[in-house]
């Protein structure tokens, strides 16, 4: 175990008082833990472990990141003086099937992040959503898409295509209930410290 694993374990038989967070990012790898200790984020992840003060914290990006097997998820990034990026997620697998949502534990660990970096005095960058030219071009995109879609299903109807325009359709609906909620949720932008966006914070 690394040296700054070994400083942030407790002697035996103290419990951490402090709030916790732990999730996996993949099956057969190492949890991720977080402590949120009176002056710093403290991390862990098997022999890996770090630590950022509130007052070094530069940037936050909040974010939805829906993926195959949990397509209600959520993404915390952190970007710290002398550190590596961390990243916290509202979702941990428990199985090769499976992964877990932890949206409550997820939110309130984030809102009270948010809450000691502020009272830390820190000013970070905060961000909402994608990263801009990402989001608007795939946005681009994904009207393209649709608009297409549009077009045939229209034109299946004018020839009396009724199976087709009602696959297209099917294809249609299916496409903005994945894809639309990504858009709607990620758009780029900034946000305070004492409001974070209600849509990149998971509710169930």
């Amino acid at each position: 175990m690394s040296k700054a694993a070994d400083e942030m374990k407790l002697p035996a038989g103290v419990a951490d008082q402090d709030p916790s967070y732990a999730f996996k990012p993949s099956l057969l790898g190492a949890a991720f833990e977080f402590w949120l200790r009176p002056q710093a984020i403290e991390w862990r992840a098997g022999r890996h472990a770090g630590r950022i003060a509130y007052r070094d914290i530069l940037r936050l990006r909040l974010s939805y990141r829906p993926v195959t097997m949990q397509s209600y998820r959520f993404r915390t990034e952190i970007w710290g003086r002398g550190n590596p990026r961390i990243e916290i997620v509202s979702a941990s697998w428990k199985s090769i099937m499976e992964q877990e949502r932890l949206s409550a534990p997820y939110a309130a660990f984030v809102t009270e992040l948010h809450r000691r970096i502020a009272a830390s005095g820190a000013a970070p960058r905060f961000e909402a959503g994608d990263a801009a030219p990402r989001y608007w071009l795939g946005l681009a995109v994904f009207g393209a898409i649709v608009l297409a879609l549009a077009i045939l299903i229209v034109q299946a109807l004018s020839i009396f295509e009724w199976g087709g325009a009602a696959f297209i359709a099917a294809f249609f609906v299916v496409c903005l209930w994945q894809v639309g909620p990504y858009f709607y949720r990620n758009r780029p932008g900034s946000y305070r410290v004492d409001a974070l966006p209600a849509n990149l914070l998971p509710t169930k």
